[in-house]
């Protein structure tokens, strides 16, 4: 439960309106998705005094509202809808409408008081909209040369390989646009550079940490570990002790981290004895390669907690 008199918001947000529910109050109202309707909807929330604003991810409709209230130094939370869905479901509530969906986020806050995350600025949402970009189009030049390979006519072969030229093209240019975005920025180059440092670890993995996890070096290494996804949970019941296992957290960065951390076990001086010894014990490589995966972000934290640089002995 909440602390005695917090209040709790949630905000349902869709392409045309805001639906708000308010707790432990019960208030309602809704407002349009729109820049005009946040001036008033600023001024309410701050008569309101909550103790947080919930609002669910929701693949870059929230991003307007989410930053006029963080800009007016509102505690706005943006949460995984995942998590809201699995609590709803433990909470019986399986009915779904916007106003419905307003009131659980609502007690979804109250209830589980998430912390508010780093609210980022406009340069950050760009330069992560071309990272995701990049990703786009590499997922895009995989699937058709894999088609490529597979096309049934020289004829199809010539069309897939100038779809390819032209995917290739654009993430070339992508890539151009990165490097001028990073070297536009003193605070975005000097991140890029400490990160880049370390053995292993290059330009996609940098610029996807830099902002995709703000996080990084305000936690501690299990807070951290268990953010992107890389910490061991529990599966037990019982006597039953179940195997350890990672889920959940930031996938898309995850999965570039997977690729760094194979790198980095052949090109890093720490994480390939680290690898090595692990594979001596026993353990299987994945698991181990897993483990290497959390040791990396345990050493980027710790540099950008202390703003230092790769040095051998960190």
């Amino acid at each position: 439960m909440s602390e005695s008199g917090a209040v709790w918001i949630g905000i349902d947000v869709s392409k045309e309106t805001l639906e708000c529910a308010v707790r432990p109050s019960g208030e309602r109202w809704s407002l349009p998705n729109a820049d005009p309707a946040f001036a008033g909807l600023v001024e309410r929330l701050h008569a309101a005094a909550p103790a947080g604003i919930v609002i669910e991810a929701t693949g870059g409709l929230e991003v307007p509202v989410v930053s006029a209230l963080g800009l007016a130094g509102l505690p706005v939370i943006v949460v995984n809808p995942r998590h809201v869905r699995d609590f709803a479901r433990a909470a019986g509530k399986l009915a779904k409408t916007d106003r419905i969906d307003a009131a659980l986020l609502a007690l979804f806050g109250e209830r589980m008081q998430p912390a508010p995350r780093p609210l980022r600025d406009e340069d950050t949402r760009g330069l992560e909209a071309l990272v995701v970009r990049r990703r786009q189009l590499v997922e895009m030049v995989t699937a058709e040369q894999h088609r490529h390979s597979s096309a049934p006519s020289h004829a199809v072969r010539q069309r897939i390989s100038k779809h390819i030229a032209w995917l290739q093209g654009e993430l070339a240019t992508i890539d151009q646009d990165l490097d001028r975005s990073v070297r536009r920025s003193a605070l975005w180059r000097a991140k890029d550079d400490l990160l880049r440092s370390v053995p292993g670890v290059g330009r996609v993995l940098s610029l996807s940490v830099l902002t995709q996890l703000p996080e990084l070096g305000t936690l501690n290494r299990k807070q951290i570990a268990a953010l992107v996804g890389v910490a061991p949970l529990n599966r037990d019941s019982g006597t039953q002790r179940g195997r350890r296992c990672i889920w959940g957290g930031r996938a898309p960065l995850r999965a570039v981290r997977y690729m760094s951390a194979l790198v980095a076990t052949r090109h890093n001086p720490i994480l390939a004895t680290f690898y090595q010894r692990l594979l001596a014990a026993g353990k299987l490589k994945k698991v181990a390669l897993v483990a290497c995966m959390r040791k990396l972000l345990t050493i980027l934290n710790a540099m950008l907690a202390a703003n230092t640089r790769w040095h051998a002995t960190i």
